[in-house]
């Protein structure tokens, strides 16, 4: 029988790419969700049981845990609201799966955490990203801690919410226009977890995962602009306006910044070295990648604009 992953969160945008590889490498994987239907492009998967569950829930979390050989928490949300707020959702869901865990004999734990999260951070995000960190480091068990910087992919919600904005605005205005990154491709970050479950000497260390260049939010608009036609003028706003433009945008429907997530952008979310040389590969650049799937928002906003025009 093969061996089982408990994947939590495995039906968001990073835990679909880990899943799937999961699969490929012979894993019967478990992913719990609150709603099931959320989750078709799982379900077809062979060795994949996608089960409706609340993972709030210790004894049922616990009923999944027993008998795996990994728990992989990839529990997370970027804005506070009605999915619940970053201590419920980091630190909570953290202590639980580590007591979890413990109860039901799972030694093997990785944990999915973000770039510069720690105490004394700026944003209540990154903060609460720490100290759920604190908790995994502090628990006894074989614990591998993953810090990504922002993700991109296919389904992400980074470039192709500046696609999508770009297709409908003339002009982007732009809060924090020189805030730094240095985007991970999803596969990349996929293939670095998987890589970890069986390797000993991932066990109790902390790895930042980043792709191969560094850019400016500026320049990631403008890119994004590019590859799907829609090249805007970028008005940058200066640090009050910024805070104003999340001050407002924190309120209306969708949540696109906050006042939070302007305070992650003051620490340049980028890596002091390289990808990892144990992971034994470099990682894709966003050139290789986005030109993929950015492209496709072209003629998905054509009828809305044409509407626009009547």
């Amino acid at each position: 029988m093969s061996a089982t992953a408990l994947v939590l969160g495995g039906s968001g945008f990073v835990g679909r790419y880990i899943v799937a590889r999961l699969v490929t490498d012979g894993w019967r994987v478990v992913v719990p969700t609150l709603r099931r239907e959320r989750a078709k492009h799982l379900i077809m998967l062979p060795t994949v049981d996608v089960i409706e569950a609340d993972i709030a829930d210790g004894p049922l979390l616990h009923q999944l845990a027993s008998g795996a050989t990994v728990v992989i928490n990839l529990v997370g949300i970027l804005n506070e609201g009605a999915r619940g707020d970053f201590r419920g959702a980091h630190v909570e869901v953290a202590r639980r799966v580590v007591a979890v865990c413990r109860e039901a004999g799972v030694s093997r734990l990785l944990h999915m955490s973000a770039l510069n999260a720690g105490a004394d951070a700026p944003s209540k995000y990154l903060r609460s990203k720490g100290e759920a960190e604190a908790i995994v480091a502090s628990s006894g068990l074989a614990w591998t801690i993953f810090r990504p910087s922002v993700i991109f992919g296919r389904e992400d919600s980074f470039l192709n919410l500046f696609a999508r904005l770009e297709a409908i605005l003339p002009v982007m205005v732009l809060a924090c226009p020189d805030a730094r990154f240095q985007p991970v491709f999803v596969g990349d970050v996929a293939r670095a977890f998987v890589q970890a479950i069986e390797d000993d000497r991932m066990h109790g260390q902390r790895y930042s995962l980043c792709g191969p260049r560094q850019y400016s939010l500026r320049q990631l608009v403008a890119y994004a602009g590019e590859l799907t036609g829609h090249d805007r003028p970028i008005l940058p706003l200066g640090a009050a306006l910024s805070k104003l433009q999340a001050t407002v945008l924190e309120f209306l429907p969708g949540k696109i910044m906050s006042r939070d997530n302007l305070a992650s952008m003051q620490l340049p979310s980028v890596c002091a070295q390289a990808f990892p040389p144990i992971f034994g590969f470099e990682p894709m650049a966003l050139e290789a990648v986005a030109p993929e799937y950015l492209p496709g928002q072209r003629d998905r906003y054509a009828g809305l604009r044409a509407h626009r025009r009547r």
